[in-house]
């Protein structure tokens, strides 16, 4: 009989099988869950980016045809064209401007009118005060031809990647003006 009380003894040490999940642990594993799943979020596209080539652009397919490069003055003249992006599965079109010149030195250059102080759009020559500069009308930020920053911007303006080819200019990425001195 005494063997058995033990065993009953025993029994009672072993934790209940099922424990009641406090509100802290709920709160951590459901807050790790959300936390997971953001991260999850962010890093998913960018390992697909990684892993599957098919998603990414080649290098010839990133570059866009623009103008003609028998148009292209030492005036910066404004292009608009689209750019075709495919984000994923999803297939969108960017509409996009570039002032293009003829440098000095013949090379062509582009460069983007996002003006770089708060993003409004700079004009070639559209204010009287200071001709032959990029003028920003929202707060009177200006730029060289070459896109070098001359008052309230920081920075001078970004430049398109150039490539030609049969007599016309492709434009590829924005990148940092290396231009501007």
């Amino acid at each position: 009989m005494s063997h058995n009380h033990n065993d009953e003894h025993e029994e009672s040490h072993k934790p209940p099988r099922l424990k009641e999940m406090s509100r802290r642990q709920f709160l951590t594993y459901t807050l790790g869950g959300a936390t997971a799943y953001m991260a999850g979020g962010v890093v998913l596209p960018m390992l697909r980016f990684a892993v599957d080539p098919i998603l990414q652009d080649s290098e010839e397919g990133a570059f866009v045809k623009v103008a003609e490069l028998s148009k292209i003055t030492n005036d910066p003249q404004e292009f608009h064209f689209e750019l075709k992006q495919q984000d994923g599965w999803y297939a969108s079109k960017a509409s996009l401007t570039a002032w293009i010149r003829k440098g000095d030195d013949g090379k062509i250059l582009a460069l983007s009118p996002i003006c770089k102080h708060l993003g409004c759009l700079v004009g070639w020559n559209n204010n009287k005060n200071y001709p032959d500069e990029y003028h920003c009308p929202c707060h009177g930020a200006r730029y060289t031809p070459d896109g070098k920053n001359l008052a309230v911007a920081p920075k001078p303006l970004d430049m398109y990647t150039v490539k030609e080819e049969n007599g016309w200019i492709y434009l590829g990425e924005i990148v940092p003006n290396t231009v501007a001195k």
